[in-house]
């Protein structure tokens, strides 16, 4: 259909003799209109989980009372904030400072963070390249020889110079949002990298907080074989000498020999764990193991926290950073659905070139040789197989993410349900063995002072005693998981602070 303009006096008006003002304002203002538009779905956050407790073996309120003298009740309280650094928790100052010095110093959480960085950077860069004109300014000399022969006229050849300069303005309107998209992308992206540098956090304060309860319950249980060994000796010289005297089979000294030694194997084992809990303690915190200095950490120096904050099922995917960089991961993975939508619309590129052109430098800026243009191109794909099949991989990305981010939800509600039944487990078996070692600790005593009134042998005592020492062992590793399963409690949760977006940290 011809383009008939308007109607002016009862006659018709070629379009090309419209006001250009009103042609180009027409122009700028549907182009603006579509370059509001952006290609693709708008990314939608995930629903959260609807179920209300994690696990059918533990309440979400799971509370063990106190065993003993040195650990106190302990219960989970839902609604309770979680500190940004929750390890002070355990009042030890040498972990706090230990906690500290890792995350100031270790090269996986630097590593974490130029990640970050370039990220940012990348996000930064396309946005500076496609949100504002690009301009250049160029300058050029030539020389050239021009015949004017090469015409038909009879006229010498003759060399001459040519001096330009000019400033050229681009700029590509958006009209199918690609652009957005892209950056939406890139910004999602950095988002990802945010939330892995504070998982990577997390991780690094649980692993030490985790690794000095091992120490310390290595070095316990290290104190206490080397005791069970002396009374294991003592047993044994006082059985050789009642087989010397014939008041004993061998077998019972035999017997004797064999807990010993056994006993006495164990002790460059738990040598060898101390010093691989020293090293690994070294290098969480960024040190080589060779610098050691780390502390001899003892389960007397660490409290139980009586209090441990909980976070609904439908709040921990909005506070646990594993969860939240899946789903950043899938926000950038909406936009590069979009991003392969857009190829498939008309782009519109707009440049102009404004310059001088002169025969020498001196008249180069003298305005009398002026010279521009301005060009719009509007270009629209009509054959290009390729773009469908790269929207429908863009959109088999997008499903993959999403399924990943099932996956990470999941992971995190088992990772909680698993550790709200190793503390409310594990605080019943403290329990127990509390009790049991105190009944041997009350053996022992009576058969000391049985021993000091005739009424029982020395040889009793002593086993008295090694009954007790070996309960103590039992206590000694469950108080340590107990320490290190309210630790990995902070961890499931998320840690503190919240979380945050890398579109607000630079």
């Amino acid at each position: 259909m011809p383009n008939l303009g308007k109607m002016r006096n009862g006659g018709i008006v070629p379009a090309a003799r419209r006001p250009a003002t009103l042609r180009l304002t027409a122009g700028l203002a549907l182009a603006s209109l579509l370059a509001g538009c952006a290609a693709g779905p708008d990314f939608e956050r995930p629903a959260p989980p609807s179920v209300q407790t994690y696990s059918p073996h533990a309440p979400n309120e799971v509370s063990a009372s106190a065993p003993s003298d040195f650990d106190s009740s302990q219960r989970a309280v839902p609604g309770l904030e979680v500190q940004a650094e929750w390890w002070r928790s355990f009042r030890s100052p040498r972990l706090d400072a230990l906690i500290a010095e890792g995350l100031n110093q270790s090269p996986t959480l630097a590593a974490a963070e130029a990640t970050l960085r370039q990220a940012q950077e990348l996000r930064n860069a396309r946005a500076g390249s496609t949100q504002l004109p690009q301009a250049e300014l160029g300058t050029t000399a030539q020389r050239q020889r021009f015949n004017p022969g090469s015409l038909g006229q009879d006229l010498d050849a003759r060399e001459f110079s040519l001096f330009n300069t000019n400033v050229s303005v681009g700029y590509n309107l958006d009209l199918a949002g690609g652009n957005s998209r892209a950056i939406e992308a890139l910004s999602a992206r950095a988002d990802t990298r945010q939330f892995e540098l504070q998982a990577a956090r997390l991780t690094l304060a649980g692993n030490i907080a985790t690794t000095a309860f091992a120490r310390a319950r290595i070095a316990a249980q290290l104190e206490i074989t080397a005791s069970l060994i002396e009374n294991l000796e003592a047993q044994r010289d006082i059985a050789r000498e009642r087989v010397r005297l014939g008041n004993a089979a061998p077998d019972e000294l035999f017997a004797l020999e064999t807990q010993t030694e056994q006993l006495r194997a164990e002790l460059p084992v738990f040598r060898q764990q101390l010093a691989e809990t020293e090293h690994l303690l070294a290098t969480l915190a960024g040190r080589a193991p060779a610098q050691g200095d780390i502390p001899d950490f003892t389960l007397a120096e660490f409290t139980l926290p009586q209090e441990l904050p909980l976070i609904v099922p439908s709040e921990l995917v909005r506070h646990r950073p594993d969860i939240l960089a899946a789903e950043a991961s899938v926000h950038a993975a909406n936009a590069d659905y979009g991003v392969a939508v857009a190829q498939m619309y008309p782009q519109l590129n707009l440049s102009a070139t404004l310059g001088t052109q002169a025969l020498s430098t001196g008249a180069l800026f003298a305005g009398s040789s002026t010279v521009w243009n301005i060009i719009g191109q509007l270009t629209q794909t009509l054959f290009n197989p390729g773009l469908s099949h790269e929207k429908r991989a863009a959109l088999a990305a997008f499903d993959a993410a999403t399924a990943s981010y099932k996956v990470v939800v999941l992971d995190g509600l088992r990772d909680v349900a698993d550790v709200l039944v190793a503390v409310d487990t594990n605080a019943r078996a403290l329990e127990a063995q509390a009790r049991a070692a105190v009944a041997a600790q009350g053996t022992a005593t009576t058969m000391q002072r049985r021993y000091e009134l005739g009424a029982a042998s020395y040889v009793e005592v002593l086993i008295a005693a090694q009954q007790a020492q070996q309960a103590s062992l039992s206590v000694i590793a469950a108080r340590s998981d107990r320490l290190a399963n309210s630790a990995a409690f902070y961890v499931a949760m998320g840690g503190g602070g919240g979380p945050t977006s890398s579109r607000t940290v630079e």
